[in-house]
């Protein structure tokens, strides 16, 4: 298994507040970065702006449109001469800006991302353009229930502004205007509170020097306040005249820094986190009740979540969720199986090993593990808490899984569902 020894793994915290992650890949050619804003969609309800939903997802796209002395299509032209792929997107929590490259061309790169972020010319023409494709994305995903009941159910499950979807809404989108969206920049992007990763092929002290170069005089703004309210309903449905019923629905789980952590994201994983986990199984392969079934594990700093879902024709709908809320009892009564274990152990270990030799899953390992820990957890730190174990920890804390006082659930389809008693 690749080593993440310390010595080449570095950080640095400019006096602005940025946080610069970084880790040489022997071995490698290419160089990715990944930059964690704190401008994701629950900050379009702060106190001081409580601006429509959309709002950080259309700064991600305005912001590459023009910066610094060039024009949208010369930004764009100098990334592609730099042989950059890259990304600008919102989530929930983060604006994520990322890019890849060869490691020699990684600081002129970042010179153009530079002026992206500190000087984005934000030009009111743009603004239309950015709002059809805001307004296309979200009416797409009418086209795509499966993805919106996912979207709907964490609006529900986690306390608002947490759970807000970063597409936003038509509402949201249609009021928006260039003032508001610039407001929401002046507020949100701040390096106190960002952190940027960076992984391949790099040479520590000539990054952090041209970072602090080009990032030093970004000027730190106050951490805008969020106002957190209850979310609800725990139980829900989104009436469509569809061949299918959709079925989502979320309990609580371990966050990253628990003791927990690895216990609950294992018994998540058990449940439906591959092709032979439970749901799968009984669901899919045994009923034949739907095609696609699973489980998956998210987490915020002072939150996490189990999330499911499944689609199904209405006329198997009830049985589909009747079996799935039985397997997270049968999963709670009667323990896991050390083979069941095994096979997720060495899933998490693939998919680790596979993201070690990625530089842009790597940088943005590095960012996230920042965010959640302050620190980069070693590969062999990993690996030892998967090893550590056992079905009976894994079991206990299967144990815990609530029923249906615990849960949030949601449907989308013609008819309501109800959890099983």
């Amino acid at each position: 298994m690749t080593s993440t020894a310390p010595e080449l793994v570095h950080h640095h915290r400019y006096s602005n507040g940025l946080v610069l992650v970084a880790e040489s890949i022997p071995g490698v050619q290419s160089a990715a970065f990944t930059l964690l804003i704190p401008a994701g969609a629950a900050y379009e309800a702060a106190e001081d702006l409580k601006i429509g939903g959309g709002a950080a997802t259309m700064i991600a796209e305005w912001i590459i449109r023009g910066a610094g002395d060039r024009d949208s299509r010369e930004v764009l032209s100098a990334l592609d001469n730099l042989g950059v792929s890259h990304g600008e997107s919102a989530q929930t929590l983060h604006t994520s800006v990322s890019a890849a490259t060869l490691g020699r061309n990684l600081i002129p790169a970042l010179e153009v991302f530079a002026d992206i972020i500190l000087r984005p010319h934000l030009d009111e023409d743009e603004v239309e353009p950015i709002r059809a494709l805001c307004t296309q994305t979200l009416r797409s995903l009418e086209d795509d229930p499966g993805t919106k009941v996912i979207f709907e159910l964490r609006r529900r499950h986690f306390p608002e502004p947490w759970g807000r979807p970063s597409p936003g809404t038509l509402e949201g989108i249609s009021g928006l205007t260039a003032d508001d969206l610039r407001r929401f920049h002046r507020a949100a992007y701040r390096p106190n509170g960002a952190i940027l990763g960076v992984a391949g092929a790099i040479d520590w002290p000539l990054l952090r020097d041209a970072v602090g170069r080009l990032l030093g005089d970004w000027e730190p703004r106050p951490e805008p306040r969020l106002p957190e309210q209850a979310s609800g309903p725990l139980s829900d449905h989104i009436v469509r005249e569809t061949q299918q019923i959709q079925i989502a629905f979320a309990f609580p789980s371990e966050v990253v820094t628990s003791p927990d952590y690895y216990k609950a994201r294992a018994a998540v994983a058990v449940l439906g986190g591959y092709s032979s986990a439970r749901l799968f199984t009984e669901v899919r392969e045994k009923r034949g009740l739907c095609y696609s079934v699973y489980s998956t594990y998210e987490s915020q700093r002072d939150r996490a979540a189990a999330l499911c879902h499944a689609g199904t024709s209405t006329d198997r709908a009830q049985e589909t969720l009747d079996v799935m809320s039985e397997e997270i009892r049968r999963l709670a009564r009667g323990g896991i199986e050390p083979d069941e274990l095994e096979t997720m152990r060495a899933g998490l270990k693939s998919s680790l090993i596979m993201a070690q030799e990625s530089s842009m899953s790597r940088s943005s390992g590095l960012a996230s593990d920042w965010y959640f820990l302050g620190r980069v957890r070693p590969i062999e730190e990993i690996s030892a808490e998967l090893d550590r174990l056992t079905p009976e920890s894994v079991s206990a804390h299967a144990a815990t899984f609530p029923d249906a006082a615990g849960i949030t659930m949601l449907t989308l389809g013609p008819t309501p569902l109800r959890w099983p008693r």
